[in-house]
């Protein structure tokens, strides 16, 4: 935001003049720690005021505080406080991403979103170089969040994935790595995949999505070759029996070893 300092303004905002960012990647999720964030705000009012730019029809679209403003909304408040800046959208898009990426717990579909956000706000305002002159625009994105371009690429990948396969990632049901691998996958092939993970019970393992991606490449994967893949019996997933040593000593001479 350091091109709007100088045309910033403190103000008293009605709520009913606020409006979410669009296209915000950031969950608002109506959970516990928003029901302290409420209280909070009932019992000392808001500490912290919300950041927001002007809109042609005289409201405002929220930069930082989507939470916050919810939070008063639940708990009835009329006006918020609030800081104006001047700022077009990709300029908005980028300081919005900025001031969420230092949250505790970001989801992975959050950071790829955002991720996505800024890079396409930063390649509007010409941003993104020539690779050999400045650093791209993913390498500039991994500077600020402490992570390599490819890692930014790979979290945007994943914006690729349909959203049941992308919400299973966020449970940590599919891990970030197999999941880059199955968003180059098309939607068809990756609801397939869905309906067979369903109906076996498991997620696919890092080898059979690059398996699942390479067919896809090559032009021959099939809804067939989807459901023998994913039905492969996977190491970790072997069936496995266990028993006490105490249990089994009873069974065998007292001269044998536990192994």
């Amino acid at each position: 935001m350091n091109k709007a300092k100088n045309t910033v303004q403190a103000a008293q905002l009605p709520v009913n003049k606020l409006r979410p960012f669009e296209g915000h990647p950031f969950q608002v999720k109506d959970d516990a720690e928003m029901e302290q964030l409420v209280w909070s705000i009932l019992t000392q009012g808001l500490l912290t005021p919300i950041t927001v730019r002007p809109l042609p029809n005289d409201e405002y679209e929220v930069i930082s505080g989507h939470r916050r403003l919810y939070a008063c909304q639940k708990a009835g408040i009329e006006t918020v406080p609030a800081l104006i800046y001047a700022l077009d959208r990709d300029a908005a898009a980028i300081a919005l991403v900025d001031s969420n990426l230092h949250r505790e717990h970001i989801l992975p579909s959050e950071k790829a979103f955002a991720y996505k956000l800024k890079m396409e706000a930063m390649s509007h305002q010409g941003t993104s170089c020539q690779v050999g002159t400045k650093s791209r625009t993913d390498e500039i994105i991994g500077e600020s969040t402490q992570e390599s371009a490819r890692q930014v690429q790979r979290y945007i990948r994943l914006t690729y994935l349909i959203p049941e396969l992308l919400q299973l990632v966020d449970d940590g049901k599919i891990a970030l790595t197999p999941a880059v691998e199955l968003s180059y996958l098309p939607e068809n092939a990756q609801t397939c995949l869905l309906e067979e993970m369903r109906r076996n019970d498991c997620t696919p393992s890092l080898s059979q999505a690059i398996r699942m991606k390479k067919l896809y490449q090559a032009g021959s994967l099939s809804s067939e070759d989807i459901s023998t893949i994913i039905r492969e019996e996977k190491a970790n997933q072997q069936e496995k029996v266990s028993f006490k040593t105490g249990d089994l000593r009873k069974f065998f001479p007292k001269s044998y070893s536990a192994a």
